[in-house]
């Protein structure tokens, strides 16, 4: 059976000696997040996670989501699980108070969110699209439509969804055809087919709210044509009260490889009654808004994936027998060594742990920026967190995503035999993490994105956010004699980032295929450098706390030792990635199609 125990330890030093979170309150409406508080509600988000969600989560892939005449129910002990998560208040955490909400900073929210996807990803699926509903219709929707309906987001009673693929178009929503009549009374009437809609029906809540792109009458052609609007399950009652069925109805759930617990919907709108939200053609401003919040909380759904499979893979590793050490015996009371004595199961596991610990680093700061951004008094201060968010976005989702995936494949590689069946539970981590590579825009897409619109934006502004604190960092720790070791890879590594960088600028420009062809290991290559510079950081405070006789002296001890394996090991990566992006989009390009 697998385990799994919430990171507590390494998420407090995160915060603590790298994010630093007790800034937090220091901004407007935080005062109360303390880091003691902080400390606390994590404490019980792991309970939660650890207690109620984690023994739900192999039982509910064996049993899946049943569809029956309309209705999807969800497996035996979710429901009730769901019904202890909102009324604990969880759903509500980072919300606005002025809606229910408990107003805590979003860095806490993401934290709580890899517990959850750690434990149960396919749980954490109906809550985390909710928090996008509420992100999108607290931003854009009319204060009529917020009085309505936010509060039932908010405390969990009603659920939210985003319903944007159709049958003949996913990434190119420029060609969706569903459609939006005005009717007299201020509402629409919404017709069009929906799939690969994640909760889009399900028996947790009373209500759900489907948040639809749909394009009006008089709508330009594209993505400049397309609008946004909240269509409910049921339409609510004067009261708030749930009222008559709305023209919403699932018409089948897929049968999928992972998130089995999840229900992945076909959903048939049919002059069902909506509301616009935000302005009349101006929807993916709108949706964007909810899938940039969904791109990051995807990526903290690999970095879930990641911790647990881990935690699985030393587990196994320490109790396996097998053979003996290559320099002699290790453990002559058993009939053979425990295989965590071999170097490459140690390989294995130390790439797992390096890529989770550091991916948790960087999630954490971005999360602390979202704050930032939000709420940060000097107008300049909010606007560079905010550039710096929109740059790692997509960094987060296709590098978290890619490393869950990794690392549930160690896992199964370290149990052998044993990962490949369904009992030992680790083969679910495969399945599950693989759509997370997908949804939310494909790795690829995430990769163009940060080629072609992050990189350019206002002639590399939002680079400054990463370039200048990493190349500052460097420069500063250069000469010091203890991180020799640590900050020479790095500033190699980022060197040949920059210079991969102005390349990709420079060609891209005369032929947008170089930049194509250069995306996803530009992307990789930035990752690989940004992990880099979160150990750099790491290991100087695992230093400075060692040598003030200050923590657990085996826990920094293991900080330092695995931040030297991932720059002797992992980040000389770079150099593979900038040799593969110098040779350019030729040896892509030249087969010819009909060749293939």
């Amino acid at each position: 059976m697998p385990i799994y125990k919430a990171p507590l330890e390494d998420v407090r030093f995160v915060l603590d000696e790298i994010v630093g979170a007790g800034k937090l309150a220091e901004l407007p409406g935080y005062e109360d997040a303390t880091p003691d508080l902080i400390a606390q509600v994590l404490e019980e988000g792991a309970k939660l996670c650890e207690e109620v969600l984690f023994p739900l989560n192999q039982s509910g892939d064996g049993e899946g989501c049943t569809f029956e005449n309309g209705v999807v129910r969800t497996p035996k002990g979710f429901k009730e699980a769901y019904a202890t998560y909102i009324e604990a208040g969880w759903q509500g955490l980072s919300c606005d108070p002025a809606y229910g909400g408990q107003g805590l900073p979003k860095l806490v929210n993401t934290m709580l969110e890899e517990f959850i996807c750690s434990a149960n990803l396919s749980f954490g699926m109906y809550p985390g699209l909710s928090l996008g509903a509420y992100n999108a219709l607290s931003t854009y929707g009319s204060e009529a439509l917020k009085q309505r309906f936010l509060g039932r987001l908010v405390d969990g009673t009603w659920a939210g969804t985003m319903c944007l693929t159709e049958p003949h178009c996913g990434t190119d929503l420029g060609l969706i055809r569903t459609r939006a009549v005005p009717q007299e009374d201020g509402s629409h009437r919404i017709t069009g087919t929906k799939i690969f809609i994640s909760a889009g029906e399900h028996d947790l809540t009373e209500n759900i709210l489907h948040l639809v792109l749909a394009r009006l009458p008089d709508a330009p052609a594209g993505t400049r044509g397309i609008s946004l609007f909240l269509v409910p399950k049921f339409l609510p009652k004067e009261d708030g009260s749930v009222g008559p069925r709305n023209g919403v109805a699932c018409g089948s759930i897929e049968h999928k490889m992972g998130i089995k617990a999840s229900a992945t919907c076909v959903m048939n709108f049919e002059d069902a009654t909506g509301w616009l939200v935000g302005e009349p053609h101006k929807g993916m401003r709108a949706m964007f808004v909810m899938m940039n919040a969904a791109r990051l909380a995807v990526g903290i759904q690999g970095l879930g994936v990641a911790e647990v499979s881990y935690q699985n893979a030393v587990a196994y590793a320490r109790e396996r027998l097998q053979g003996r050490s290559l320099k002699g015996t290790a453990h002559p009371d058993k009939p053979a060594d425990p295989i965590i004595v071999h170097p490459d199961v140690r390989r294995n596991l130390l790439t797992a742990r390096a890529y989770t610990e550091g991916a948790r680093a960087l999630g954490a700061l971005v999360g602390y920026k979202l704050d930032v951004a939000e709420k940060h008094a000097d107008e300049k201060t909010r606007r560079e967190a905010d550039e710096f968010v929109q740059l790692m976005t997509p960094i987060v989702k296709a590098l978290f995503t890619d490393i869950g995936f990794e690392s549930a494949n160690i896992a199964v590689q370290v149990h052998g035999g044993h990962g490949f069946i369904w009992e030992t539970g680790v083969e679910q981590y495969v399945r599950d993490a693989r759509i997370c590579q997908i949804y939310e825009g494909t790795n690829g897409i995430q990769a163009l994105d940060l080629v072609g619109r992050k990189l350019p934006q206002d002639m590399g502004r939002l680079l400054r956010r990463f370039f200048h604190p990493v190349g500052a960092e460097i420069e500063a720790d250069m000469e010091t004699e203890e991180l020799a070791e640590f900050v020479l890879p790095l500033a190699k590594a980022f060197a040949k980032l920059q210079q991969a960088t102005a390349i990709i600028a420079q060609k891209g420009m005369k032929d947008p295929e170089e930049a194509g062809a250069a995306a996803t290991d530009y992307l990789r290559l930035f990752g690989l450098v940004a992990l880099g510079w979160m150990w750099l950081r790491m290991v100087k405070a695992a230093q400075a706390k060692r040598t003030a006789g200050e923590g657990n002296a085996a826990f920094l001890e293991a900080k330092i030792r695995t931040a030297r394996f991932y720059m002797a090991k992992l980040l000389p990566q770079t150099n593979a990635l900038f040799i593969t992006i110098m040779a350019g989009s030729k040896p892509l390009m030249e087969m010819d199609e009909a060749a293939f």
